[in-house]
């Protein structure tokens, strides 16, 4: 079976420019190639959602100059790779906090995914100054709050309500985890919605991980039962 939410940590950027004696900007310019190939191959295989984890919020700390350009790259996407994504039925979403986003990267943001937000096909979902911790903790102060106004009882509060708090409330769970470069750790990304996920590492950077990788990924994927904690 296919899986409906494929979520990708794209990791090893840096480290394949520098076994190529290469700028750190050249990882980051061939690993956005990527991210293109595997939105097409997830569409071609009919899965639902695909989050890519392109931005921690641990990131802010990484030299000013790198930070530049990553918002470059990711200016240039919003512009040109939302219109193709629009072009072919995609919806596009970005989880995350706003600040210390800047805000035209904010405005264009809220932008493609109004424009997008009646497609019917794959929903491409980057996860963009992000931290699963810092979700986790904004949820419980909104329903928290909910409370306080005397909207909602916290003895009501079961998985399925406090899901509707998250950054991800109408998306499905994730059923599988892709991760390159060959670390093997989940790095604050999507804990919640992680918990009965199928996990994958592979230690491939993300520039060498091309669509060939993730149909070998997702054969992997099919062989696996799934017991959701039962026998």
């Amino acid at each position: 079976m296919i899986p409906k939410h494929v979520a990708i940590i794209m990791d090893g950027n840096g480290r394949w420019a520098k076994e190529r004696n290469l700028p750190r900007s050249y990882g980051h310019r061939e690993g956005v190639k990527r991210v293109k190939d595997i939105v097409k191959a997830a569409a071609d295989l009919g899965i639902k959602v695909v989050t890519f984890f392109a931005f921690s919020t641990e990131n802010w700390v990484r030299p000013k100059r790198e930070i530049g350009m990553l918002m470059s790259y990711l200016d240039n996407f919003l512009v040109q790779e939302v219109n193709r994504l629009h072009k072919n039925n995609m919806r596009f979403r970005v989880i995350g906090g706003s600040d210390p986003l800047p805000l035209g990267i904010q405005n264009k943001i809220k932008k493609a995914e109004a424009k997008t937000a009646g497609n019917t096909g794959l929903t491409v979902v980057l996860a963009l100054n992000y931290g699963s911790r810092q979700e986790i903790v904004e949820a419980a102060k909104s329903f928290a709050n909910e409370v306080i106004l005397g909207n909602l009882k916290a003895e009501n509060l079961d998985v399925d309500k406090f899901s509707q708090y998250l950054y991800t409330a109408s998306l499905a769970d994730v059923d599988f985890l892709i991760r390159t470069s060959g670390e093997m750790r989940i790095s604050n990304f999507l804990l919640w919605q992680l918990s009965y996920a199928e996990l994958y590492f592979t230690k491939k950077l993300w520039p060498d991980f091309k669509a060939k990788d993730f149909y070998e990924a997702i054969d992997d994927y099919k062989e696996r039962e799934r017991r959701f904690g039962g026998i």
